[in-house]
């Protein structure tokens, strides 16, 4: 079994900004590509950003120059440093991780999301 554990959303005003936490525990034996997407009302799902255990980082156009995503090996965890929030970022926060098991079998998770709301 693997668990997510998110932390970190909250309401701040534009401008403002926040550090999105996701942990993993478990069954794991190490951890692949890990990344955060997000999920406004009335709208699909969309990809923030993915960093892959190699450390190569992809972003959404609409967050570049902004936030930055990162993780830490030692600690299964990976964050999100959100600046210049905009009231657009308004979402559900999710992190999403591929992950090795002891048995060498590959999974994809999701955490259970963390509401971020950006005020004008």
């Amino acid at each position: 079994q693997v668990q997510l554990v998110e932390s970190g959303g909250g309401l701040v005003q534009a401008g403002g900004s926040l550090r999105l936490s996701c942990a993993a525990s478990g069954n794991i034996f190490t951890l692949n590509t890990m990344g955060w997407y997000r999920q406004a009302p009335g709208k699909q799902r969309e990809l923030v950003a993915t960093v892959t255990a190699g450390s190569t980082t992809n972003y959404a156009d609409s967050v570049k120059g902004r936030f930055t995503i990162s993780r830490d090996n030692a600690k299964n965890t990976v964050y999100l440093q959100m600046n210049s929030l905009k009231p657009e970022d308004t979402a559900v926060y999710y992190c999403n991780v591929d992950i090795v098991s002891r048995w060498f079998r590959t999974e994809n998770y999701w955490g259970q999301g963390t509401q971020v709301t950006v005020s004008s």
